[in-house]
């Protein structure tokens, strides 16, 4: 299961007031981290009735690689970035089943 393909999604609820400031910075994580090692697709979503919602789904080809992208300078800067605009963050790891 280790070489198993990963699935994740990241849901993001960014405060009001803050959630132009959140978007700005998922946006600026897309492009490197589409360059990374065994990622299939990093692909950011809005919700289309509460904007602050935001929904990243994502496909790495390995867990280990995935968990690389998450010690990456990028994530940590969006991390720096966004502390105390995010009012929830959940992350599901997933396996296709069908």
């Amino acid at each position: 299961m280790a070489n198993q393909q990963l699935t994740i999604v990241a849901r993001i609820l960014a405060k009001p007031e803050k959630r132009e400031l959140v978007k700005s910075e998922l946006i600026k994580l897309i492009a490197p981290t589409r360059e990374e090692e065994g990622c299939i697709n990093y692909d950011l979503h809005q919700d289309n009735e509460n904007e602050n919602l935001f929904l990243f789904y994502e496909n790495w080809t390995t867990r280990e690689l995935w968990q690389k992208h998450m010690d990456n300078p990028h994530i940590a800067a969006y991390m720096k970035a966004t502390e105390g605009a995010v009012e929830d963050f959940a992350l599901h790891e997933m396996t296709l089943v069908g």
